[in-house]
């Protein structure tokens, strides 16, 4: 049970925001240094109710498997993988981290939040099979890739995935890839379970329907944070000499709050989603395969359609998706009024700049959000071309706000990924941005961790404790191959999953 706050209280940590990046940093923190006291601070009465929640993400460990967006296409037509091969890298620091907590029974059995599901990548075309063929000569280059195969057989392909196969027409050249060691992961159930645990540790005081809605530095250093109980409409003031910001779309308006230098100029851009749900169990048992198509021009990252194979509460599921939408709230369980109340003197250049130089995005939105019930079954039907609409319902995914920032060279540009946004002392670091932030959350945490706090970071206890939660800390598995196999036949057995065949 969480300790009670006084009226004023002190703390060494502040962690505001009951996701996934908060559960990562707070389990990190403890397990480096025991005797921390934390204090966490969520505004809604559930944890992992937002980005982290099952039904509001992918579920896809992102590994670059089986993302076509990682891996784009340079004008003299060969392609790079680097964000691929940093992204696949992380995904095992992640798959490191949470076997070895497995180990220590903190985390529970692995088939509770991590399935083992097949990664595939499917294109039509001539233009995007010859991409395709590029694509997986360059990846299977890195032992990160080991064991992905390609395949233009129709044959073959109607094997991995007999649904996307069927009603197809013979005449259209197809291509896959398909990796066997590919993952679906609940980071809802991974999230909840690790604040149970963050819980049960002394030191720890976790509240939930507590809002933040002032923070302010002290001379010292130290910050000062205003908190409103909603549930009894009272307020107190909390004290830590370190703050965290991961309330995913929240971030933002209290990042600006902070008034940060580092913080300034930044702004949002609101893109929320929704899924395809199948609701006829005949169907979802012959499909059992993550398959992730070519992005539309100008969509954002996070709308890459995929048919895509899940593990939600015991059950198999089958969604497609995301249809992307535009909405002014940062949060699904936010307000309309976030992307105005988020406006600044210092972000509004930054924010017209980029807008002007995402015309296309903006269309694509203006578009998605127009789209007819039979606009959305006529896009599953390009993978799955004998979907029935009975058999598929309409459910709303999550909400995620892209990173507009300032840039010396274009005045402002629009980021996709995620972005740790940490003040120069080290006091306070904010986590902006979506795709593949949960995927990558361990490796996110750790270069927070690292630039945090630096001094205790480069001690030699730290530095063993680092290298006992990640083994592959300090080392590249891109550039060696017996460490890559070693670290993932270990944690495929402790996370009960298999190892690729080399």
């Amino acid at each position: 049970m969480s300790p009670s706050l006084s009226p004023t209280s002190s703390v060494d940590v502040i962690l505001i925001g009951a996701g996934i990046m908060s559960a990562t940093l707070g389990t990190m923190l403890k397990e480096l240094q025991p005797d921390l006291t934390i204090a966490i601070f969520e505004r809604l009465d559930l944890v992992a109710a937002e980005s982290s929640d099952a039904w509001n993400n992918a579920g896809t460990g992102h590994s670059a498997f089986c993302e076509l967006n990682y891996t784009p296409q340079r004008p003299d037509g060969s392609v790079d993988i680097s964000k691929a091969v940093k992204i696949a890298e992380q995904f095992e620091q992640s798959k490191q981290f949470w076997s070895f907590f497995v180990e220590k029974g903190v985390l529970p059995e692995p088939h509770e939040f991590i399935q083992q599901v097949p990664h595939m990548s499917f294109v039509w075309g001539s233009n995007n099979v010859d991409f395709l063929q590029k694509r997986f000569d360059a990846l299977i280059k890195s032992p990160l890739f080991a064991g992905m195969q390609y395949s233009e057989d129709r044959q073959q392909l109607a094997d991995w995935m007999p649904l996307v196969m069927e009603g197809r027409d013979p005449q259209t050249p197809v291509a896959a890839t398909y990796m066997p060691i590919g993952t679906d992961v609940n980071f809802g159930a991974l999230t909840r379970t690790l604040f149970e645990r963050l819980q049960e540790m002394p030191g720890v005081s976790f509240h939930l329907n507590h809002e933040v809605e002032k923070l302010k530095q002290k001379p010292d250093g130290t910050w000062r944070i205003r908190v409103r109980d909603r549930a009894a409409d009272t307020s107190r003031k909390v004290y830590g000499k370190f703050v965290f910001i991961g309330a995913g779309g929240g971030s933002l308006p209290l990042l600006e709050k902070s008034d940060i230098p580092e913080g300034h100029g930044f702004g949002g851009f609101p893109v929320s989603g929704q899924w395809l749900k199948c609701t006829n169990p005949d169907v979802i048992a012959q499909h059992g395969a993550k398959v992730y198509g070519k992005a539309a021009v100008g969509s954002p990252p996070m709308s890459v359609p995929h048919l895509d194979t899940r593990q939600i509460n015991g059950r198999k599921e089958l969604l497609f998706g995301p249809y992307a939408g535009f909405t002014t709230k940062f949060l699904k369980k936010g307000s309309y009024l976030d992307l105005l109340k988020s406006i600044r003197a210092g972000n509004v250049r930054p924010m017209l700049i980029a807008g002007a130089k995402n015309l296309p995005l903006t269309r694509y939105l203006i578009q998605q959000v127009r789209q007819s019930p039979q606009d959305r079954l006529n896009a599953l039907r390009d993978y799955l071309p004998t979907a029935r609409a009975e058999d598929w319902e309409l459910e709303v995914a999550g909400q995620r706000v892209q990173v507009i920032k300032k840039d010396a060279k274009e005045g402002g540009v629009l980021e996709f990924g995620t972005e740790v946004v940490a003040a120069a002392d080290g006091s306070i670091a904010a986590l902006l941005g979506a795709s593949p932030g949960a995927s990558t959350a361990v490796s996110i945490m750790l270069g927070l961790v690292q630039r945090c706090f630096p001094e205790q970071a480069a001690t030699p206890e730290w530095q063993a404790k680092f290298k006992a939660m990640i083994p592959s800390f300090g080392q590249e598995l891109a550039s060696n191959p017996a460490l890559c196999e070693e670290l993932r036949a270990k944690t495929s057995e402790v996370l009960e999953l298999e190892a690729v065949a080399q």
